[in-house]
């Protein structure tokens, strides 16, 4: 697992390789992963957008941007969690995933919490950190 805290708002991710939705014979490997968000702090937040910086092993780069997460846009407690699943496809057997998220305070305050780095590995391969 791979944790960061950012403001007292810690994001761990668990990516998992799906073997039965990749066909490494078409160049095509996907991973699913999912996300833990905890509210360390004392006021409410809301999960306002996503950023991610995906890069494979060949060194190709996807940035994928948009609002919320999986279609929602969570508001989370002080000591409560958010968690939830969402997927990668690569055309490569590698890759690492890292971003961030934009937050708003209770308060009416925007900024913007650390994804931690991931690394997209097979599961019999060696691990490689870019």
């Amino acid at each position: 697992m791979y944790r960061e805290t950012t403001r007292k708002i810690s994001v761990s991710v668990l990516p998992v390789y799906i073997d039965e939705r990749s066909d490494p014979e078409r160049n095509l490997y996907f991973w699913a992963y999912r996300v833990l968000i905890e509210n360390g702090g004392e006021e409410p937040v809301q999960l306002v957008n996503r950023y991610w910086h995906i890069t494979d092993e060949t060194g190709s780069i996807e940035e994928v941007s948009g609002d919320g997460v999986v279609g929602e846009q969570p508001v989370i407690k002080p000591g409560e969690a958010y968690e939830y699943t969402s997927g990668c496809p690569l055309s490569t057997p590698s890759g690492i995933m890292v971003g961030h998220y934009g937050m708003r305070s209770a308060s009416g305050a925007d900024f913007t919490i650390a994804i931690p780095a991931f690394s997209l590995d097979l599961p019999d391969a060696k691990h490689v950190f870019n």
